[in-house]
């Protein structure tokens, strides 16, 4: 006898070959991902399955968004990508103060892509399971106006709920200052609630210290109470998966 989770699987894929998808080649920990986005029904984790296919197959047409592509957005070396949580989630952390406003709206879709995707890929044992999913730290030390960035901030969110569905394990800002309060409030009125659940604003010295333990001493950087360096996250190189799933993240 199935069990709920298998059989919402089993009604979900038939809900997929319904609306024409083709979900063969996605294992049960993926297409999992969609049900729990939409509280475990079929139809609903269906259609978002197959908008991620719709997005996907336009924004991303090679699988993989390369480097080339996102120029101005690496130039600033914002992003860095610092290894494996306790929980062996891939660590992604973005400097804030080195941010600024996209000019190139395309470009900033295409970079958000490109981090997500690099950054989940850093998690594969060989394989990808479907699960894996990341630790964001938002650093917010040091940041100014010029730096503020609303719409870039939604889109990232949004992705991430719409296109990366339980992708994020725990996001951490760090240093938020009274004057990013007000743009957070605006941006929060975005976020899902289970998406909420996963922000922690580090505010004292014992959510600091909670925060180190959880993410763990040898990936954060010195300055966050840690003691490694930070890496760019173009400067890191990723082996070669053992199959071609790294062109059908999501």
């Amino acid at each position: 006898m199935e069990t709920k989770d298998e059989l919402a699987l089993t009604q979900m894929r038939k809900s997929l070959e319904l609306l024409a998808s083709s979900p063969k080649k996605y294992g049960d920990e993926t297409l999992k991902r969609f049900l729990i986005a939409r509280s475990m029904d079929p139809e609903k984790a269906a259609k978002m399955f197959v908008q991620w296919q719709k997005w996907r197959a336009a924004l991303v047409p090679n699988g993989f968004i390369s480097e080339s592509e996102v120029p101005d957005e690496l130039e600033a070396r914002k992003m860095f990508l610092q290894g494996l949580s306790k929980d062996q989630f891939p660590v992604l952390i973005c400097k804030a103060s080195k941010h600024f406003p996209a000019k190139d709206p395309i470009q900033l879709k295409k970079f958000v892509v490109y981090l997500l995707d690099k950054t989940i890929a850093s998690s594969f044992r060989g394989r990808e399971i479907g699960n894996e999913k990341i630790v964001a730290i938002l650093d917010l030390q040091q940041i100014s106006y010029k730096n503020f960035d609303v719409r870039g901030l939604i889109t990232g969110f949004q992705f991430l709920q719409a296109y990366y569905p339980e992708r994020l394990g725990k996001l951490y800002i760090l240093h938020m200052p009274q004057i990013f309060v007000s743009v957070w409030r605006m941006v929060s009125r975005f976020l899902e609630k289970a998406t909420l659940e996963k922000i922690m604003i580090v505010t004292n010295e014992e959510e600091r210290k909670d925060f180190v333990e959880e993410v763990g001493e040898e990936v954060l950087p010195e300055d966050f109470g840690g003691r490694a360096k930070l890496v760019a996250l173009q400067d890191v190189t990723l082996p070669p998966p053992l199959n071609d799933e790294s062109s059908k993240m999501e």
